[in-house]
């Protein structure tokens, strides 16, 4: 005759393989659902208010909560469980039909920000129950249950944060590219000459053998030409970003005038959020190549790049009908600073740069 502890032990094996074998069956389902919204044309569907998301998102915050308080202690019987997870994925289905709703008329930046701030609440549900599961079957484990819900929090609380409008999504990412920029300038001001103000200590063969400390400490008198003038780059496109926050705020009544779901209006809104992308990625660009020994080809290619990123900006400024004559003028600045860089990288021996504007 079978122990009581043994029989027990083996009740909750079943149980745990029984649990395992649903929750599968719930991830697949949820991959399924994935699917058919991915293959749905979103103009099909009914608009929904991202409210109702919100509002989804604080039932699946207390049910996370509920979960949460399964393990406090002790382990909860199998059917509790169970029923819990059933209800719980069915709260995550919800979240994603009301999700892909949310997305009518939303363009590429606003659609990434939807599915990005889903996704969070959807993979950390995930592992909240999943980790359950495995507990309830190996109760000696140590998993971090409540740090799981809290992450589930977070996530659901990000949910009030997440642009709902086009213009929105567009202006937090042209904030982002700002930042970014922020970053590489800070970067390029660290930069110093080699202590005897000759020639960089570095050529291309011994580049990796730069011990960090010297690392953008070593630039010669013409390399520290080249990253004054790309600081007055990156300084002129940080304006350029200013202005243009400025003028999306602008775009508000436009979008309201002329509805989120006008594709002409969305279009332009992305070929802004695109230049601003572009500007920022050879930004980057810029300051990865001032390390010595510096590339001016590399250099000069940036600079076209992102002339050529500016004036799309413009356009697609004047387009949206909100033209600007101070973010155009920042624009030329730009420009002009632009320029300004082609020639010291083109007269490399010319120390004095030509007066700034």
């Amino acid at each position: 005759m079978a122990k009581p502890e043994n029989k027990q032990k083996q009740t909750r094996e079943e149980s745990h393989l029984r649990l395992k074998k649903i929750i599968n069956s719930h991830f697949e389902n949820l991959k399924e659902t994935n699917e058919v919204l991915y293959n749905t044309r979103r103009s099909s569907s009914e608009k929904v208010n991202w409210e109702e998301i919100v509002k989804m998102g604080d039932h699946i915050y207390k049910h996370a909560t509920i979960v949460g308080m399964l393990f406090n202690g002790q382990t909860p019987e199998a059917k509790e469980l169970e029923e819990s997870i059933e209800i719980y994925f069915n709260l995550i289905q919800g979240l994603l039909f009301l999700s892909h709703g949310s997305k009518v008329g939303a363009g590429y930046t606003l659609s990434s920000y939807i599915e990005s701030s889903v996704s969070k609440v959807v993979d950390s549900s995930n592992r909240l129950l999943m980790d359950s599961v495995t507990l309830y079957g190996f109760p000696d484990r140590k998993v971090p249950i409540p740090q799981l819900v809290g992450v589930v929090w977070d996530a659901c609380s990000a949910l009030k944060k997440t642009p709902t409008t086009n213009i929105t999504a567009i202006g937090r990412a042209v904030t982002q590219n700002s930042a970014s920029i922020k970053d590489v300038l800070r970067e390029m001001k660290e930069l110093n000459p080699a202590p005897s103000g000759g020639a960089s200590s570095s050529g291309p063969d011994d580049a990796y053998n730069v011990a960090g400390d010297d690392l953008g400490n070593d630039l010669s008198l013409e390399e520290m030409a080249v990253v004054q003038s790309a600081i007055f780059v990156v300084s002129d496109t940080l304006k350029v970003m200013k202005e243009l926050i400025r003028a999306i705020t602008g775009f508000l009544k436009l979008e309201t005038d002329k509805g989120t779901g006008s594709k002409t209006f969305v279009v332009s809104l992305e070929k802004l959020a695109d230049s601003c992308n572009g500007i920022r990625s050879q930004i980057d660009h810029i300051g990865a190549c001032l390390y010595p020994p510096q590339d001016s080809l590399e250099l000069k290619t940036a600079v076209k790049k992102i002339v050529s990123h500016v004036n799309e900006l413009q356009q697609e400024v004047e387009h949206l009908e909100s033209s600007s004559e101070v973010l155009s003028q920042a624009c030329n600045t730009l420009k002009v600073s632009l320029s300004q860089m082609e020639y010291s990288l083109d007269n490399p021996n010319t120390i004095d740069m030509p007066n700034q504007p």
